[in-house]
């Protein structure tokens, strides 16, 4: 299960006691944020694209979207995301729990510039039902991110 791929991965920094798992589902940005008890923008939601036949996830929070203009720019294609098949198979995580931890080889991590006014945010955990609490360092630190990106609107307003 990918949930032990992420506890796992968490234990070679010693934080894996702190996921958190729910007996509700934390599968969408709002359900998150209600087993969370917090605002739904320090959700880090994490959507994952393909581009040039290779798989690559965004971290985001959870009030931006993805502005098509600003990614076209950025990656030279439209986006596109991965169906929930695809996104299992070469990230390694379902749809509801895909999370930049635990992944496949050769999955490029980029944090998108939403997340920068956080103290903390809460990524999924690999599961629909789970979270971490992690400072924007960490999340930096522990999703072996490639580069901070701009590729969101929406959360300006």
């Amino acid at each position: 299960m990918a949930i032990e791929k992420v506890k796992d991965y968490f234990r070679q920094y010693g934080i894996e006691d702190r996921i958190q798992e729910f007996s509700v589902s934390s599968a969408t940005v709002e359900l998150a944020a209600q087993a969370l008890h917090c605002e739904p923008c320090r959700i880090a939601k994490t959507l994952s694209f393909s581009v040039d036949g290779q798989a690559i996830l965004i971290v985001m929070a959870g009030d931006a979207k993805i502005d098509n203009p600003k990614y076209k720019a950025r990656f030279a294609t439209k986006a596109k995301m991965l169906s929930p098949e695809e996104a299992q198979t070469l990230i390694g995580h379902a749809v509801g729990g895909v999370c930049p931890f635990g992944i496949n080889e050769g999955v490029t991590v980029y944090l998108d510039e939403s997340l920068k006014r956080f103290q903390t945010v809460f990524p999924a955990c690999g599961s629909s039902n789970s979270a971490i609490e992690l400072s924007i360092g960490e999340l930096e630190t522990y999703s072996k991110s490639t580069a901070w990106i701009d590729v969101s609107k929406g959360w300006q307003e």
